[in-house]
């Protein structure tokens, strides 16, 4: 299963934190005669955003993108919102409302959706 992105928003509306989790490989760049043949195809694949608000901290929102398939995000989102508080929030030099910029807080966020992935889902016990 995958995980494509994390975000974090604050009250006011403002992306505070970005994480992409699944990047595709980008294929070699190609040059194209004009006009252009274009094909469009219609895929199956459906990304579902889950947003998260723990009661802790009013206005900010966790923002999971992930494959349809995925379960345990709620889940994902309390182990977030608990990363968030241990290394965000008792940062002595984060502020609330600003952007987050914490290597423990990178760190740790990576390893929980590392296990969310390898395990297909997100239990109470990772």
């Amino acid at each position: 299963m995958v995980i494509f992105s994390v975000y974090v928003v604050n009250k006011a509306g403002g992306l505070i934190y970005q994480y992409d989790n699944y990047v595709p490989r980008a294929e070699a760049e190609k040059t194209f005669s004009h006009p252009l043949d274009l094909v469009l195809k219609h895929h199956d694949e459906k990304v579902v955003v889950s947003f998260g608000q723990r009661d802790g901290i009013r206005g900010i929102k966790f923002i999971v993108l992930a494959d349809p398939r995925q379960s345990g995000i709620d889940a994902l989102l309390r182990k977030i919102y608990e990363i968030y508080s241990d290394f965000a929030l008792k940062n002595p030099f984060y502020s609330l409302e600003m952007p987050i910029r914490c290597e423990l807080f990178d760190q740790n966020l990576k390893s929980a959706l590392e296990i969310a992935e390898k395990a297909g889902n997100f239990g109470a016990g990772s």
